[in-house]
């Protein structure tokens, strides 16, 4: 290994340029093919006409950003392929959504996921629940755009604001001209780039480390295999328990009520394609995980006697993969710019789903109803308020040099906010006695817990044989690095030693895990929002049908009677979307 991976060409920035020019291409397509829109619902909502394909492809870039191209295989390259048990979190994850959430959103036909909150509940919670979303998604957003760019300035010699600013100016470009069509067609796009990197930097340590066997033997000797951790223990940071409960918990916050995700499935035309949507999209996120895993074992096995992270040649271990890159690729010029590309694709893949979103809910749950603005003032209000956010998003990327590790400071982000606001919504689809004063206290109560276990986490950080980090070693660097310090033989005195145990004094309530604090936050919303909804009359409360879920909704409940008597496919997979139905419904609170 050399101590210098190399840079970027002039071939290798015109792959990277190429990819964004497609990106603002597809804009400018749409905002062409769209020119007579004056509604802002078409715009927000792609005209609830979109197939099952290329949303499900939009779901899986979504939130498939460049923190999992560069933090994935840095986390199985320190940590182990553990990680690759949210494969099961995933599954949980699609099967929830589809069944619980999916019908009740999709039957109502709303824009923004906040106004369910209102017809639920009041209009006092779903601000609230509109405020906690803006705020999660600008800080999310902030950290999937600089991070990347941090990571990858400090190892290929971009320009780190130069690629923020470039990124974040053609994401917002796309969004306003385009809406929501835009949004998807490049996402589908984007993927096969992020796709196209991984395979690329796969192909090449399978080449030079003698074959998949040898990498896997690699892997195996390092300690990386770490599957069969079954420890119950809350406090160990990543276990199978950890990684599938509080991964599903994660997960389920993300698809079964985010606006960016829920956006996309209720455009389709039929519950159908919503739902095929979601299992289709399920391949592609077992896709992009495995090859982000095995990208990881890749980095073990051509790093696995020196390590570039412990020499000093990377500053963070975000930095391993972009170095691997420029270490493995430099000798074909346009392939480091690929990988790049595949980065940032997976960035502006997030941001944008994210700026469409934040506009969506702003337009429904901030200005709409309290304004009577006509429909093309709407829409043109909608194109200002992409524009706007994405300048928010870009100026926030400062925030994100202040945070850790960007794998879980974005999955802590998520967990934080995202679990009580799951716990409210499963409060109103699933409890008929939950009513507006249980909510609000259930949300409150939920997100006060989960912000207390989160501030203490980053505060008192939980010890090395909570996280067990694996041993790393320099034996084989056989270079001196700029200060003149040979590391040929050096051992490296930090290393925590994962059989090491931690005296039980020494271990607090803010070691657990980081994938429990979403669950935290979703079982204390829903007890708390219970017991307050019963003390305060909740079992009198009579709440229309159409807000909760039936059990004709779910696809289990027509599977059952398949058996038993036949039923037709429309009953069994759904109608048409509503928006197009021979009815409308009403937001006035009468049942259809």
């Amino acid at each position: 290994m050399s101590p210098v991976a190399g840079s970027f060409v002039a071939l290798d920035y015109v792959v990277f340029a190429l990819m964004l020019v497609v990106s603002a291409a597809v804009g400018v397509y749409f905002a062409w093919t769209d020119r007579g829109q004056t509604n802002s619902g078409d715009f927000l909502t792609g005209g609830r006409r979109l197939t099952a394909l290329p949303v499900s492809l939009s779901l899986t870039a979504s939130f498939m950003s460049a923190i999992t191209v560069l933090s994935n295989p840095a986390e199985v390259y320190r940590y182990g392929a553990s990680i690759g048990f949210y494969a099961l979190a995933y599954l949980l994850t699609m099967l929830i959504t589809s069944e619980v959430f999916l019908p009740v959103f999709y039957k109502l036909s709303i824009t923004s996921t906040y106004e369910y909150l209102e017809l639920r509940f009041s209009r006092t919670t779903r601000l609230l629940g509109t405020v906690l979303f803006i705020v999660q998604t600008i800080l999310y957003t902030g950290i999937v755009i600089y991070a990347p760019a941090l990571a990858l300035n400090h190892v290929t010699g971009i320009d780190l604001w130069g690629a923020v600013i470039s990124t974040g100016v053609v994401c917002t470009f796309y969004c306003t001209m385009g809406g929501l069509k835009a949004v998807v067609w490049t996402d589908v796009i984007q993927l096969g780039v992020m796709l196209a990197g991984f395979l690329t930097v796969i192909v090449r340590s399978v080449v030079l480390q003698g074959g998949v066997v040898a990498i896997i033997s690699d892997s195996q000797d390092g300690g990386r295999l770490n599957f069969w951790d079954f420890d119950p223990n809350p406090l160990r940071r990543h276990t199978f328990w950890t990684l599938t409960i509080g991964g599903t918990f994660i997960w389920v916050s993300v698809y079964g009520i985010n606006q960016a995700q829920v956006q996309r499935y209720i455009a389709c035309k039929s519950m159908t394609h919503a739902r095929l949507s979601l299992y289709i999209n399920l391949l592609g996120l077992w896709s992009i995980l495995l090859s982000s895993v095995f990208a990881g074992m890749c980095l073990y096995s051509v790093y696995k006697n020196c390590d570039p992270w412990s020499t000093g040649l990377i500053s963070a271990l975000d930095q391993l993969m972009p170095y691997l890159v420029m270490d493995i690729l430099r000798d074909y010029p346009g392939l480091p710019g690929l990988f790049v590309a595949a980065a940032y694709s997976g960035s502006l893949s997030t941001v944008s789903s994210s700026i469409n979103a934040l506009a969506a809910v702003t337009v429904e749950d901030l200005i709409r109803p309290y304004t009577s603005l006509s429909e093309k003032h709407l829409s043109w209000m909608s194109k200002g308020l992409t524009f706007s956010y994405g300048l928010l998003c870009i100026g926030m990327a400062g925030l994100a040099s202040l945070m850790g590790g960007i794998l879980q400071a974005a999955i802590s982000i998520f967990g934080i906010i995202g679990g009580p606001l799951l716990g409210l919504f499963t409060l109103g689809i699933l409890c008929p006695c939950a009513n507006s004063k249980g909510a609000v206290s259930g949300l409150v109560s939920g997100l006060v817990v989960s912000l207390w276990v989160g501030i203490g986490a980053q505060i008192y950080p939980p010890p090395p044989e909570m996280s067990r980090p694996l041993p790393l070693t320099t034996d084989g660097c056989n270079f001196t690095t700029a200060n003149t310090f040979n590391w040929t033989a050096t051992a490296l005195p930090t290393q925590a030693n994962s059989t090491v145990n931690i005296p039980a004094h020494d271990i607090n309530f803010y070691s657990l895990s980081y994938l429990y604090f979403s669950p935290v936050g979703t079982i204390t919303a829903i007890s708390v929002g219970l017991i307050v909804s019963v003390l305060t009359g909740g079992c009198k409360l009579k709440v229309e049908p159409r807000l909760l879920l039936k059990k004709e909704d779910t696809t289990f409940y027509y599977f059952i009677k398949l058996f038993k008597c036949r039923v037709s496919p429309a009953a069994l997979f759904g109608s048409s979307n509503p928006a197009f139905s021979d009815f409308e419904l009403t937001k006035s609170g009468a049942a259809p």
